[in-house]
């Protein structure tokens, strides 16, 4: 477990950094894969020519060429599974799917072919590829493009899945999941795009998956969540201070679960609460409390509460900043689970 807080964390690499956001950060650690190691290569509709619909593979197009970043056909089961075959053959691919809305097509090749293959082949074949996707709501787009999935990767054996909350640890992680010999679901929140900027090493670096971050230690409480929802979180606690200390983990990597940091921090607390913006029946946070439940019942004070996006189709436009969690109605939760 890390038990860094982000200042620490985020601070300890020595040499030059450049102040990035974190889909700069998404397209730095590309380019430094791309350029440390010629079996990754791009590809996914308009991230060639046009650098991606948010930019995110903007110039590599340029640099390593149309073999290494390919523009595809809009056809995200056509799209995997090529990834999957090229994967099986010693290439490492980093499909991208526009939305994470529109990866449904897909969902056969990555939960029959990408997540079996080494289970198939006896260990013959792994399938070193990363399926990157921008997901979440909150930019004010049409149907499909705010989905927030992530429980249905996290519940398939054989993915690993990664949602970065920061550039730095977008940047890492990535990297690691690149160079991870198994299929990698990589969620990039996209509210959080272009939200703020942060130091980011020039070098290439890993952060492991499967370690969560404690972004801010506290005593009263331990919140769990991960993406864009630990920016919102952050500032509930920041407005309790005083009132109750607020540990907040982000979690980084749903699978493989750092569950060894949920426990020692909820022993440490004795109540918790979990933030996402997913609907509550069947979110992720269900699998934190049960956790809880397994491995840490008799430090437990009060019932976890869940802080969720609401259980309907995704709103649109002018209804999103009701159904993702803010600050205040994350701050309301916190103190339900507190005054239990």
């Amino acid at each position: 477990m890390s038990t860094e807080s982000t200042s620490t964390a985020e601070s300890a690499s020595e040499g030059e950094t450049e102040s990035l956001t974190l889909v700069q950060a998404v397209r730095d650690g590309l380019h430094a894969e791309m350029e440390r190691d010629e079996d990754v290569l791009v590809m996914g509709e308009d991230v060639g020519k046009n650098g991606g619909v948010f930019r995110a593979t903007e110039g590599l197009y340029d640099e390593f060429g149309e073999d290494r970043v390919i523009d595809t056909p809009l056809a995200e089961s056509g799209i995997v599974g090529t990834a999957i075959g090229m994967a099986a053959y010693g290439l490492r691919p980093v499909p991208e799917i526009q939305f994470l809305g529109f990866i449904y097509p897909a969902f056969d090749q990555i939960v029959s072919h990408a997540a079996r293959l080494r289970t198939r082949s006896r260990g013959r074949f792994t399938c070193p590829l990363v399926v990157r996707a921008p997901y979440g709501g909150g930019i004010r787009a049409p149907e499909h493009h705010s989905e927030s999935t992530e429980a249905m990767f996290a519940h398939q054996p054989g993915l690993k899945v990664v949602i970065p909350s920061t550039p730095y640890d977008t940047k890492g992680l990535l990297t690691s999941a690149i160079r991870d010999p198994d299929p990698v679901i990589f969620l990039e929140p996209k509210l959080i795009y272009r939200a703020f900027r942060q130091d980011v090493p020039s070098e290439s670096y890993e952060i492991p998956l499967g370690e969560a971050a404690v972004r801010r230690e506290g005593s009263d409480i331990s919140v769990f969540t991960w993406g864009a929802m630990t920016r919102p979180t952050l500032e509930a606690a920041a407005d309790l201070e005083g009132e109750i200390d607020v540990e907040v983990v982000d979690l980084r990597t749903l699978s493989p679960l750092d569950t060894d940091a949920i426990v020692e921090s909820f022993k440490k607390t004795g109540r918790a609460a979990v933030v996402h913006e997913a609907p509550k029946t069947g979110g992720f946070g269900s699998e934190i409390i049960s956790t809880i439940q397994e491995e840490a019942l008799m430090y437990q004070e009060a019932p976890v509460k869940r802080i969720t996006g609401f259980d309907t189709p995704f709103p649109l436009y002018s209804l999103e900043d009701y159904y993702l969690p803010e600050p205040a109605r994350i701050t309301e939760g916190i103190r339900e689970a507190v005054e239990f």
